[in-house]
């Protein structure tokens, strides 16, 4: 008995080993001599990240400064783009275009899904919270996808 368990004990360690090696392994290597837009981008959005964190905001202050910090991501997510655009030649240029006009499709969809899932009626007051919550962070994401790959040109 004791010896199945240490046998199933020593599996366990590792694949979980072997699960983080994989991780590791699959994670891109920016170059390392270029600029940190990612850091650049993190000092540019605190403002909007202290304006939603306020402990003292109402229900209504949350939803503005979701609101702003929207307008601000989407602002930074079309320079992203600009950026990439700039660096990449002609001929990769398109696998650019496309990758953008699918990923637009899937946020409209998360979008839509967003809004139809935490309505009022279920969620009280905390919806709109939770649906700018969720918004921010599906368009922060693209735009740190979109920094990473400008960094490697």
């Amino acid at each position: 008995m004791v010896k199945s368990w240490l046998n199933y004990a020593c599996q366990f360690v590792l694949s979980c080993l072997l699960s983080i090696s994989v991780i590791f392994a699959a994670s891109a290597i920016d170059n390392p001599d270029a600029a940190d837009l990612i850091g650049e981008f993190e000092k540019r959005e605190v403002v909007y990240v202290i304006a939603i964190d306020d402990p003292n905001n109402n229900s209504r202050e949350y939803l503005v400064a979701y609101d702003n910090y929207l307008l601000f991501l989407d602002k930074e997510l079309n320079n992203a783009f600009t950026s990439i655009k700039s660096k990449l030649p002609k001929a990769r240029y398109s696998d650019l275009i496309a990758a953008q006009r699918f990923w637009l499709k899937y946020r409209d969809a998360e979008f839509k899904l967003i809004k139809s899932t935490w309505t009022r009626d279920d969620f009280g007051t905390s919806a709109g919270i939770s649906r700018g919550d969720y918004r921010t962070r599906i368009v922060k994401d693209r735009i740190i996808q979109l920094l990473h790959y400008a960094k490697s040109l």
